[in-house]
């Protein structure tokens, strides 16, 4: 791709910017920017006219610029990789910047989501409910975490717990404690559980808990809101009491890759007169 390579056979006649352009899609004033910023020179100039010739060989190169910088990659970075010669450093430039791309593209994603709900609130599609859980043994995995490191955590332990506990052990679906101080401080201390026929060396007494409890449907880009309608409910009953919340994964990424079936339940720990 870069501009001195030598031109494939039958690709040596001379095209006018104007054809160039053409050829291209790309306006004649875009392609002078181009040869101003040292992106894509012509590959000869008329020393008397000053017209600028292209051939056929640079329509991709002229092609690829301008996707990347419809892509917003920097100048330096579109210079350096039309630049290159060696296709595979050429595609690591890429794709380094393509990654930082849709990486920014999932955040905008995930933001969107978020605001629409928001934004619209529908109030029928907050089903709480008021729920007595028995104090239960389950085999689980504690730790102290940081709120950024919480999903590699989460990952690494329920591997560790499926790998102790084969299916035909398992009596239920999988949750978390998450400590407030998780949240208010950014790291706390988080339990990720299983319950199981026979808990081993990894027993873990759950205590009794009432529970104020929203089942949070879909991926979890958009969770934070579920916990702020329920939250916000909690507080208006006058029911919130401290205590860690709790997340089972009623249908998780480990029993589907497909996010629109997920199913987490979401229990906040509150007061109650009467259990029922």
């Amino acid at each position: 791709m870069g501009q001195d390579s030598t031109l494939p056979p039958g690709e040596g006649q001379r095209l006018t910017i104007g054809a160039f352009a053409t050829l291209t899609h790309l306006s004649v004033r875009t392609l002078r920017r181009y040869h101003e910023a040292g992106l894509l020179e012509p590959r000869t100039v008329d020393p008397f006219s000053g017209y600028r010739y292209y051939d056929a060989g640079q329509i991709p190169v002229a092609q690829v610029i301008h996707r990347l910088r419809e892509l917003d990659v920097p100048l330096a970075e579109v210079k350096s990789i039309v630049e290159t010669d060696d296709p595979g450093r050429r595609a690591d430039l890429a794709a380094g910047h393509l990654k930082r791309l849709e990486d920014e593209l999932e955040r905008t994603r995930k933001a969107i989501v978020a605001l629409r709900r928001l934004l619209d609130p529908d109030p029928a599609d907050l089903r709480v409910t008021l729920r007595s859980d028995p104090a239960r043994t389950v085999a689980a995995i504690s730790g102290r975490v940081s709120l950024s490191g919480v999903i590699e955590w989460y990952d690494a332990a329920m591997r560790r717990l499926d790998e102790a506990y084969p299916m035909a052990e398992r009596t239920g679906p999988p949750g978390g404690l998450y400590d407030n101080e998780l949240f208010t401080a950014g790291e706390g201390r988080m339990t990720v559980f299983r319950p199981v026929r026979e808990p081993r060396a990894e027993a873990v007494e759950l205590p009794a808990v009432d529970l104020a409890v929203v089942v949070h449907e879909g991926p979890h880009d958009d969770i934070d809101v579920t916990y702020g309608r329920l939250g916000a409910w909690v507080v208006e009953q006058a029911l919130a009491v401290d205590g860690p919340v709790h997340e089972t994964y009623l249908v998780g990424p480990r029993d589907t890759p497909v996010a629109a079936e997920w199913r987490t339940e979401i229990g906040w720990p509150v007061f109650r007169l009467t259990a029922g």
